[in-house]
């Protein structure tokens, strides 16, 4: 049973060896320059320069921070939105059009509107990840709501339950699933929309350090650089399926997961 979990990680370092094989092994077959694609052992010893070097943390701190931020506010806000919307009919009716209408938006069309409010300062990445990530939750949760089971609904009113307590027990615990769904699609996009505004924008963080590595020709520093936000995006995911695993070990689907 052992040997069954561990297969899947294994696979996935496989997969990862590979892929660092590759890199290390195309540069010198003159498929691609090493000036574009330094090999792996280049790129290595750029991440360990950069790891020695305090700028390097303070951008990574930076980048977690509007990370964090950004999610938390865009979870808090979803999550009440996608409750009061989903329970009341009228609001849901009201509200349909205007969502189906911003959530297709693409969170890069805001970055003008985010550099005019805010200029290069973090509030400007803050505003790209808390639009990008709240659509997410709020279309789970909706989702949620929706499926609250009518017979329990109406049972709990029967027994005299007021609006708070329906919520509580009826309607939170179907949510649930739908709600950290939403929370581990958003914390993805709230590290891609981070990175991406400090990119583009210049505000401080990973993606500013990546455009003045590549500026500057830095090229196995920039690849090293990028190396790093995919290791934070692996990271967040397997702490969101983690923290996902934990809060709903009671529902069917992560039993069965674990059972499997």
């Amino acid at each position: 049973m052992t040997g069954v979990r561990a297969m899947p990680a294994i696979l996935g370092l496989s997969g990862l060896a590979g892929l660092l094989l590759l890199v290390e092994v195309l540069p010198y077959t003159g498929v691609v320059s090493a000036d574009f694609l330094p090999p792996t052992h280049r790129i290595a010893a750029a991440l360990v320069d950069e790891v020695a070097e305090g700028a390097f943390w303070s951008a990574l701190w930076d980048t977690l921070v509007a990370w964090a931020v950004g999610l938390a506010i865009a979870v808090a806000a979803g999550i009440a939105a996608g409750i009061v919307i989903g329970a009341v009919p009228l609001l849901r009716a009201l509200t349909a059009s205007t969502i189906e209408f911003l959530r297709p938006i693409p969170s890069v069309a805001m970055i003008p509107l985010a550099v005019l409010l805010y200029g290069t300062e973090i509030q400007s990445t803050l505003m790209l990840v808390v639009y990008a990530s709240f659509w997410q939750v709020l279309i789970q949760v909706l989702y949620g709501v929706q499926d609250v089971d009518p017979v329990a609904e109406e049972t709990a009113r029967s027994y005299g339950l007021g609006a708070w307590a329906r919520v509580r027990y009826v309607l939170w615990p179907t949510a649930l699933p739908y709600v950290m769904t939403g929370v581990r699609l958003a914390a993805a996009v709230a590290l891609v929309l981070a990175i991406t505004a400090e990119l583009v924008i210049g505000a401080p963080g990973l993606g500013s350090r990546i455009a003045v590595a590549q500026s500057s020709n830095a090229v196995p520093n920039m690849y090293a650089l990028i190396a790093v936000t995919g290791l934070l995006g692996v990271g967040i995911n397997l702490a969101a399926r983690g923290v996902e695993r934990l809060l709903l070990s009671w529902h069917q689907s992560v039993r069965g997961e674990v059972l499997v």
